[in-house]
C-alpha cells in the first residue's frame, strides 16, 4: 500500500518531474519542480492556497511518482512531452503542437537564413532547441543576424538576385545583401559556419565580445546601448542552457541503466519516442550477487526485450554487454527493421544514461524498505490469512458489500485483491435488479449468483470456441470469497455457490459493536485474529475497501438522478450537456458555486449556456 505521508519523507530537493495517480493507476496530472521535496509536498499542505481544480485533483491522487533531472529546464520539456503522451485529467491542455521555439538554420539553401520555428521537421534545414523562452530565441536570432549580417528576407536565392533593391537591413549595417551578388557564396557562408558554432555551444567568444560592449558603452554612459548589450547577453545565457530531454533526430529509442546494492539491482529504462522522452518505468533484477553489472544488463535486454512488443531502432545501454552483434540481430529479426546497441560515451546521450542510472540509483535507496514493507503487508499478509484458515493460497480474493439507503437504488460492489494488492481493473459493481426494499441477504444472493454464473457462461464460451484462456474479472474465479459480515452472509454465498455447483472457500469479517473489524468467521466459527498482525490490517483494508466502493457506487446513483431533475428546467440544456455536466462536476453544489468562466470550461458548454446556467441558480448573471 503506497503511504503518501512516507513518501512525502523520500522525495529529493531535485528538480524533476512528479507525475500523480488516481486509484485507478490513471495518470491524473504531470508538473515539474526546481525542488521535488517542496513542490509535491505542498500539494497536501492544508495551508497552501490551491485553486479548486487543484483542491479536487489532490483528493483523488493515490500514489504519486518522480524522474529526476539535471535542470528545472529539462523538468520543463519532459513534463511537456508527458502531458501529450497521457493527456492528464488535470492538466491544461493545449490544442495544438506549437509548445516550444526552436531556431532553424536552412542550411539546404545556397544562402541559408536563421529562422524561429515551431515545429521540426524532417526537411535540409538544422534545427536548435527546444528552449522555453520565445522571446530570448527571437532576440537570439536577432543577436546572430546582427553578427554576422545574414538574411531575413524571403527572397529565393539566387533566382531572384539583382531583381529588387537590396532592403533597409544592408543600408543599416545588418546584412551582406547576397540579394545583390555584394558578397559570394563562399564568403556568406562562412559566416554561417560561424553562426552554427555558436549555436552548437561555442559561446564564451559572443559572451566575452558582448561583456567588452556592455562594459565599453557603460564607460561612455551610453547606459541605453548598455542595458541593450546586457538583454542580449542575458538572452545568450538563457538559450546556451544545455538540454537533453529531446533528441533532434527523432528517432525511437530505450535508455537503460541500473543500480544496484548486495542483492539486488534495479534497471531504469527510458523510454525515448520520435525524439521525445515519454516515460520511464523501472525494473527489479534479484538474484544478482555473483553478477557483474554487464551481466546483469545483459540478461536485463535479454529477458525484457523477448517479452516487449515494440522494440525501438536504438538501445543506449549504460555498460558494454557481451553478444552485442548477436543481440542487434535478434532485435531486428524481432522489429522487422535494423536495431541497433550503442554505449554512448560522450554528449547528450551518455548525459541521458547518467540521468537514467541516477533515477535508478534513487529508486533502489529510497523504495528498498518500502518494497520490503510492502511485501510483508501483502504477501506476508495473505500467508497468515491462509495459515489461519487452513487453506493452501489464496492469491486472487473477492470481497463483496451492499449499500443502500431504506431500500433506495440497492447496489453491490465486488473489490479484488490479488497477492495482498487491490486489482482494481477487476473491480466490478451491480444495481440489484430483483429487490426492492432493504433486504440485504437477498440483494447479496443477486449479486453473488450474477457474478459467477456470468463468469461460468463466459468460460464455456471460450472453451465452446476453442479460444486461448484470456480469462476476463468474471473467468477468473477466487481463491477464498470475503463476505461483509458473519455467519448469515456466509450462508448466503456458500447457498448460491452450491446451487452453482462451486467450491469455493467462504468466509466471513465480522465487525464489533463500533462497526470496527472483529475477526474472522470461517466453517460455522469465528476464528480470534490478532489485531497487530499484517494479516488482520489486509481484511480490514478489504472490507473497508469494499464498503468505500460500494458507497461511492450508490452516493453517485443519488447524485447523478439530483444533478438530472434539477437540470431539465434550464433552458438550453438537453441530454448531452448534462450528461457532461454531470461528467465535470460531483454534484448539483458544484454546478451552483461555479461560476460563468467555470461552467464555460465544460467544452459541451457555450459561454451563453453557463449564463443561462448561473442564472437559473443566482436569478441574475455576473458581467
Amino acid at each position: 500500500m503506497f503511504q503518501i505521508e512516507e513518501e512525502l519523507k523520500k522525495l529529493p530537493a531535485k528538480p524533476g518531474v512528479y507525475i500523480m495517480h488516481d486509484q485507478d493507476d490513471a495518470i491524473i496530472y504531470v508538473g515539474k519542480a526546481i525542488s521535488l521535496r517542496s513542490r509535491v509536498r505542498s500539494y497536501f499542505r492544508e495551508s497552501t492556497n490551491k485553486s479548486p481544480k487543484i483542491e479536487k485533483m489532490v483528493t483523488k491522487i493515490a500514489r504519486f511518482e518522480y524522474i529526476v533531472t539535471d535542470s528545472e529546464l529539462e523538468a520543463l520539456v519532459l513534463e511537456n512531452n508527458l502531458i501529450k503522451e497521457h493527456n492528464p485529467k488535470y492538466n491544461t491542455m493545449l490544442k495544438d503542437d506549437k509548445t516550444y521555439p526552436y531556431i532553424k538554420v536552412t542550411v539546404g539553401e545556397d544562402f541559408p537564413r536563421v529562422l524561429f520555428s515551431r515545429q521540426m521537421k524532417k526537411d535540409k534545414s538544422r534545427y536548435f532547441g527546444p528552449f522555453t523562452s520565445a522571446f530570448a530565441v527571437k532576440e537570439t536570432i536577432e543577436l546572430i543576424n546582427r553578427l554576422y549580417k545574414l538574411r531575413t528576407c524571403s527572397r529565393v536565392l539566387p533566382r531572384d538576385i539583382g531583381l529588387e533593391r537590396p532592403c533597409l537591413n544592408y543600408h543599416i549595417g545588418q546584412c551582406m545583401a547576397p540579394c545583390q551578388e555584394y558578397v559570394t557564396k563562399e564568403e556568406y557562408r562562412a559566416q554561417v559556419e560561424q553562426a552554427l558554432d555558436f549555436l552548437n555551444g561555442n559561446f564564451e567568444p559572443i559572451l566575452n565580445s558582448l561583456q567588452k560592449k556592455m562594459e565599453e558603452a557603460s564607460e561612455r554612459l551610453d547606459f541605453e546601448e548598455a542595458i541593450r548589450y546586457r538583454d542580449l547577453y542575458n538572452s545568450v545565457k538563457q538559450v546556451a542552457q544545455k538540454q537533453k530531454i529531446t533528441d533532434s533526430d527523432g528517432e525511437d529509442k530505450d535508455i537503460i541503466a541500473l543500480a544496484r546494492d548486495e542483492n539486488d539491482a534495479v534497471v531504469q529504462v527510458f523510454f525515448v519516442r520520435g525524439g521525445k522522452l515519454i516515460g520511464r518505468e523501472h525494473f527489479i533484477m534479484t538474484r544478482t550477487q555473483d553478477c557483474t553489472q554487464a551481466q546483469v544488463l545483459l540478461d536485463f535486454v535479454k529477458q525484457f526485450y523477448a517479452g516487449t512488443p515494440f522494440i525501438p531502432r536504438e538501445l543506449m545501454l549504460q555498460h558494454e554487454i557481451e553478444d552485442i552483434p548477436v543481440l542487434e540481430q535478434w532485435l531486428s529479426a524481432r522489429k522487422g527493421s535494423r536495431v541497433y546497441i550503442r554505449v554512448p560515451k560522450k554528449g547528450t546521450k551518455e548525459k541521458l544514461v547518467e540521468l537514467a542510472a541516477t533515477n535508478a540509483k534513487l529508486v533502489l535507496t529510497k523504495d528498498r524498505e518500502r518494497i520490503k514493507r510492502e511485501e510483508g503487508r501483502t504477501i506476508g499478509a495473505v500467508k497468515e490469512i491462509c495459515a489461519l484458515l487452513s487453506i493452501p493460497e489464496a492469491n486472487r480474493m473477492e470481497a463483496f458489500d451492499i449499500s443502500n439507503i431504506s431500500g433506495f437504488e440497492n447496489v453491490g460492489s465486488m473489490v479484488v485483491y490479488e497477492k495482498g494488492k487491490p486489482k482494481r481493473s477487476d473491480y466490478r459493481k451491480f444495481r440489484i435488479k430483483t429487490v426492492s426494499g432493504p433486504d440485504d441477504y437477498a440483494c447479496m444472493k443477486e449479486v453473488l449468483t450474477r457474478r459467477f454464473r456470468h463468469g461460468m457462461e463466459e468460460a464455456k464460451e471460450l472453451e465452446d470456441k476453442q479460444l486461448e484462456k484470456e480469462f476476463g474479472s468474471f473467468t477468473r474465479f477466487p481463491d477464498l470469497l470475503l463476505m461483509d459480515g458473519g455467519k448469515g452472509q456466509v450462508n448466503i454465498a456458500l447457498q448460491v455457490l452450491s446451487e452453482l455447483g462451486l467450491s469455493i472457500p467462504v468466509c466471513g469479517m465480522v465487525k464489533d459493536d463500533n462497526h470496527r473489524t472483529r475477526g474472522l468467521y470461517y466453517q460455522n466459527r469465528e476464528i480470534e485474529i490478532d489485531t497487530r498482525s499484517e494479516g488482520f490490517k489486509l481484511i480490514t483494508r478489504i472490507q473497508d475497501e469494499a464498503h468505500r466502493f460500494a458507497i461511492e457506487y450508490h452516493r453517485s446513483l443519488r447524485s447523478k438522478e439530483q444533478v438530472r431533475s434539477v437540470l431539465d428546467g434550464i433552458p438550453g440544456v438537453g441530454p448531452a450537456r448534462r450528461k457532461a455536466l454531470m461528467r465535470d462536476f460531483s454534484s448539483i453544489d458544484e454546478i451552483r458555486q461555479a461560476d460563468v468562466e467555470r461552467l464555460s470550461q465544460v467544452p459541451e458548454i457555450p459561454e451563453h449556456i453557463a449564463e443561462e446556467i448561473y442564472s437559473f441558480f443566482h436569478g441574475s448573471v455576473l458581467k
